[in-house]
Order: C-alpha cells, then structure tokens, then sequence
C-alpha cells in the first residue's frame, strides 16, 4: 500500500477505550484524515473511509467488490477478511461476498421470500416473544438487558421466520451466542460454531425439500426447485447470512438502543409520553426515534468488506487495485456536514437518511425485520417497566471487540427500588 503521511496526533484505534467511545477518534479522522489507512488488529490493512459523502459514494461504487478474493494480499490474509469459518465450511456464496451478477440473481430470490407481507404478518410472533421474555424477568427487579431480551429476542424471531423447529432454536441460539461473545477474538471457537451450524443446515433444507412449510428456507428451496439456480450451497449460505445478519445487527440496535435512552433521560421521557398518549397503530415518534437510534449508535460499527478492482480515488486518496476498504458507517452517520447536532440524540429527527444499513445494492435485506423487532420491543419495555434504571457506572460497562458490530456484553439494569 502506499504511504499516507498522518500527524502525530492522530488517535490511537482499536483499543478498548476506543470500543467505549470512539467517536471522538472518528470526528478527528473526519477533520484531518477522511479516507485514513490503518492496520486492524488481525494484522490486515485497510482504508477507512469517515465522512458522509465520500462513505455514500463509496458504498454504491461498482469498481469496489464484495469478493474477498479481489484482495491483492496473500490467501492468509484473504482468510481474515469475512466471517470466521465460512470459507471451511463452504458458506462463502451470500450476498455479503458476491458481486453482481450472482448478487442480482441470489438477491432476487431471497427478496421474493423475505417480502414485507411476511414481515407485517410476523409481528404478532414478535410481540408474544418479547411479552415472554419481560415475563422471565419482570416481576425479579433486575435483569441483564443483553443476555435476557436483546440477544434472545432476535434470535428466536429469525429461527422462527426461517423455519427452525422450536426444539432446535436453543442449540441456535447457544451457536449464536458463540459467535457474539467470540467475534472480536480468537476464532476458533466462531468457526467451530459456524460448522456446526452449517451442518445443520445441510439437515434441514434435506428434511424441508420432503415436506416444505411456511417460511424463509422453504421459500429458497421452491425458488431453486424453480429454475432459479439457487445450489444446496447457496440456499445454506443463504440462509446462515439471514441468521447472522438477521441476529446481530438486532441484538445491537436493541441493546445499544436501550442504552442510549438510559442515557438521555428528557429523550427518554418524551417517547415514554408518546407511547402513554398514541393511539393503536400511531407509529410517530417511535418510527423517527429508531431511526435516529441507528443513527446516533447504531448497530453496525463498518460496512462490510470492499475491495478496489482498479485503481479508484476516494476523497481525494488514491487506492490501488486490491487494496481493502471499510466505509466507517459510525462515524459518517455523525459527519456534522450532514446532521444538525450530529452528537445529540433527537428522536423526532427527520432528516435523517443514515447510513445504518447501509445503501446501494448491498442495502440491507432484513431491515423492516430489524425495524419492527426494534420498535416492538423498545415500546413493549418502556411500557411494561417504566422505571428502568442503569445499575452500573457507563466506564464500567464493555463493549464487545469486533471490527463490524458494535454493542454491549451486558446491560444490568434495576425498577421498582
């Protein structure tokens, strides 16, 4: 790669008091080094990219690819670039790592099982999971808001939405546990957990073709029965992206949404007066509220992977071809260039076209999915417990190491002392 000189001040990344709160660094990167190149701490290195416009432009960019073999390093290195495991367990063929025309055609296909007549018709599903989960803790005074409603909620929701069997959606959800707790660090045991997932995918989509039901894998499997092209390997990737994507992303924007208005009190206060006083079916400040919670915090730390297929300038730094770019979704979603008082947590924000979901053909597929599990379970515990309160000092709190995801490892929270 070539030399980008960078003063001697530029912040130190990547460590935990960064993971705490790195927005200062990126406001600093935003100033003086907007599309900065960096060594992440698997030893690969990258290009960040950290200002709105150049990070939306990026995003939509066709000479940038999402295969990681256009990485112009060696195979190890290549190895480092996605989801630990999905390479050995032959699962690389998603919509994260392809490029168009297999994306176009696979997204085609996913698209027509994941319509949003699916997901409106899911939200009773969603409302009895979340009214369960508060049940298991409502009545105890305390809970962990990670460990007992976000990360449990999102998952049993997308086992459900997939077709999981309810007897199996605990082995998931112990899988999926693994590859939250493990993400950010060695990655055996995230690899371990994704062959054993891809087993059992392998099982399922078999045991799905004899007896096709009402959801998202037997949707796969009729559109490759179709015509469609879509492989055994491609429905199983297929369906373990939906199950990663469709998890984390959610257990995040929960939790770190929560958080957030633990936080900011008056805000708080004003979407607790707005649920009290809204009638059935008035999205209103809820809607705009979870928005801006993806924006002010949101789920997704870095846009996936991208690498340069040609030599391509981005606000104004030359990339050579092959080289590894991460558009820096954090810190263009608070770019003060595009948002009044990028910094303030404003639920009733409107202008508000954030980036937490990315943009372009890679938009994210699940996101009314996310949207409805947010706003389902934000409004359900604000009502059902009022008086949440954090019970742990904020320095004292951490975050989950990881390059993509952002979130907390715990939440601990008190009512009704």
């Amino acid at each position: 790669m070539s030399d980008q000189p960078c003063p001697a001040s530029a912040p130190t990344l990547f460590t935990w008091e960064f993971a705490t709160d790195p927005y200062p660094a990126y406001a600093w990167l935003r100033e003086h080094a907007p599309v900065h190149r960096t060594t992440l701490p698997s030893g690969v290195e990258a290009w960040l990219v950290t200002r709105y416009a150049d990070a939306r432009q990026t995003l939509a960019d066709a000479r940038l690819s999402k295969n990681p073999q256009r990485h112009s390093e060696s195979a190890h290195a290549r190895g480092k670039v996605g989801i630990p495991g999905e390479q050995r367990a032959d699962l690389m063929t998603h919509l994260l790592n392809i490029d168009p025309p297999d994306h176009t055609r696979l997204r085609r296909l996913v698209s027509k099982a994941f319509t949003p007549r699916r997901v409106a018709a899911f939200a009773p599903r969603v409302r009895e999971l979340t009214d369960d989960l508060i049940d298991a803790f409502a009545a105890r005074g305390e809970a962990d808001l990670i460990h007992e409603f976000a990360f449990p909620l999102p998952i049993y929701a997308i086992c459900d939405l997939l077709g999981v069997p309810r007897e199996d959606q605990d082995d998931f959800r112990d899988w999926a546990g693994t590859m939250i707790r493990h993400g950010g660090g060695p990655r055996g045991g995230v690899a371990r957990a994704v062959k054993r997932i891809r087993a059992y995918l392998a099982e399922l989509i078999h045991r799905k073709r004899a007896a096709l039901g009402d959801d998202l894998i037997s949707d796969l499997i009729r559109a490759s029965d179709h015509g469609d092209h879509l492989t055994e390997n491609e429905a199983a990737a297929m369906a373990f992206i939906l199950l990663f994507a469709g998890f984390e992303t959610t257990v995040n924007l929960i939790g770190n949404g929560l958080y957030a208005l633990l936080r900011n009190p008056g805000q708080r206060a004003r979407l607790q007066r707005h649920l009290e006083e809204a009638e059935e079916g008035d999205e209103g400040l809820l809607a705009t509220g979870v928005e801006e919670l993806l924006r002010y915090d949101g789920p997704v730390e870095m846009a996936t992977w991208r690498f340069a297929t040609e030599p391509v300038t981005i606000g104004g730094q030359h990339i050579a071809e092959g080289e590894p770019v991460l558009v820096v979704l954090a810190a263009a979603d608070r770019d003060p260039e595009r948002f009044a008082d990028p910094d303030v947590l404003d639920l009733a924000r409107t202008d508000n076209q954030h980036l937490g979901y990315g943009h372009g053909i890679h938009y994210c597929l699940g996101a009314p999915l996310a949207r409805l599990e947010a706003q389902t379970a934000l409004a359900t515990l604000l009502r059902r417990i009022p008086d949440l309160q954090l019970a742990a000092d904020p320095e004292d709190l951490r975050w989950r190491g990881g390059l993509i995801m952002r979130g907390l490892r715990t939440l601990p929270v008190t009512w009704g002392k």
